[in-house]
């Protein structure tokens, strides 16, 4: 069984047991959370859609723990105009492990 699931702005396909990593979510390491936003859900050949969430599905996963992507480098320049700038950025993240798909 997989689910089609939205959190932090993005769109995941997720099944039992999987471990993804989210957008940070304000929640402890251990703590079990409840993932509402379901958008399609399937089991072999059966496919449920929703319009545009499943009614009744969510997705219940523990936060495993929480960290930081790699660097990013980000460097600007305007040629013969003595331009240049170098940046660096690291996003939040939050490792979710799926325990169970309801629907």
């Amino acid at each position: 069984m997989y689910a089609v699931i939205k959190t932090g702005g993005k769109q995941y396909r997720v099944a039992a047991g999987e471990k993804i990593k989210v957008e940070q979510i304000p929640a402890d390491v251990g703590s079990e959370i409840t993932l509402d936003q379901v958008f399609m859900v399937g089991e072999g050949e059966s496919v449920k859609i929703g319009t545009p969430v499943v009614a009744g599905a969510s997705v219940k996963a523990t936060v495993v723990s929480h960290g930081r992507h790699d660097k990013i480098k980000i460097f600007k320049m305007r040629r013969r105009k003595h331009y240049q700038k170098h940046q660096g950025h690291r996003q939040n993240y939050t490792e979710l492990r799926i325990e169970a798909i309801s629907a």
